[in-house]
């Protein structure tokens, strides 16, 4: 018996049709990977750095001012309301060889860092108090919102009272001064920490003091630093006017003091001296202590440009 297969129709065709082959595969190979060179580093020439450098930029800056200075006093021609600015350089010169400047500036620092050591140390316990609990959180708002509005050196006349003519009335304020906006920054700091940093310590198995050393610290570190700089700066302004005031202790303070005793005897190439001098520590404290201290840290770690 002969079977005969129809091959009509389109299902036919695809019976008959050959079937599509895949492409064959091609053969692997390695291909040898030159050893890798780093690119050499840009090296900057010396004129170059210079250029890029803000240090010219801001010496350009002060000899501008100093000679705009220099021409205003010679222009007013009164020595007595605007002395030159070659005069109080020579003031400050003089000030500094024969150490009565120097001595000054001591006396004042020292006074300073003793109130600002134990206004950190403060703000720091109470921003403590504040991240542990509801209710140390809201008692430092409450403190806060009185007494940083208050100036510090409006507590003086009280801190006389209390304390009388001393280096602890100054101490005094200088705690105030220094206490209510670094705590103020440092509790905004760790209430800003992302919760994903949070419960990526706690994924680590981070508790306690190594929790708050190692996550919340370092992320709340860009507003303690800034707090601290505010700190001092307000303490620096305090210390001075008060100074200005009474002096550190009968009469034998620092530079506030020194401005305040050459003002009253007209000597006013020495008041801008001692003027130069507290913008003179003002701007190195800047410069050596929190800029290097956010250089190794905050801008370090990435936190900041």
């Amino acid at each position: 018996m002969i079977v005969t297969a129809r091959h009509g129709g389109p299902r036919g065709a695809a019976a008959t049709s050959p079937r599509l082959q895949d492409p064959p595969r091609r053969a692997e190979r390695d291909v040898p990977l030159a050893a890798y060179t780093p690119a050499p580093a840009e090296t900057k020439s010396l004129w170059r750095r210079l250029l890029d450098s803000s240090a010219w930029r801001q010496a350009l800056l002060l000899v501008l001012l100093a000679g705009l200075w220099e021409v205003a006093a010679r222009l007013a021609d009164n020595e007595l309301l605007l002395p030159t600015f070659t005069a109080a350089s020579r003031a400050l010169w003089e000030g500094l060889v024969n150490g009565e400047l120097l001595l000054r500036a001591a006396l004042s620092l020292k006074l300073l860092l003793q109130g600002y050591a134990l206004g950190v140390v403060l703000a720091l316990g109470l921003t403590a108090l504040a991240t542990s609990s509801r209710w140390g959180r809201d008692l430092l708002s409450s403190l806060t919102a009185m007494f940083n509005p208050l100036p510090a050196i409006a507590l003086l006349p009280l801190a006389l009272l209390w304390f009388g003519l001393g280096a602890t009335s100054l101490i005094f304020v200088l705690v105030h001064a220094v206490l209510w906006p670094l705590a103020l920054a440092a509790s905004a700091g760790f209430a800003s920490v992302p919760e994903t940093l949070r419960m990526a310590g706690r994924n680590y198995g981070l508790t306690g003091p190594r929790y708050v050393w190692q996550i919340l610290l370092p992320a709340a570190l860009p507003a303690i630093l800034s707090g601290l700089r505010v700190g001092w700066a307000f303490a620096w302004r305090t210390l001075i006017a008060a100074e200005l005031f009474f002096g550190a202790s009968s009469g034998q303070g620092g530079l506030g003091w020194y401005i305040f005793q050459n003002r009253n005897e007209l000597m006013t190439d020495r008041v801008f001296a001692g003027l130069a001098l507290v913008i003179l520590i003002g701007w190195l404290v800047e410069r050596l202590v929190f800029s290097t201290v956010e250089r190794v840290t905050v801008r370090r770690w990435g936190m900041q440009r």
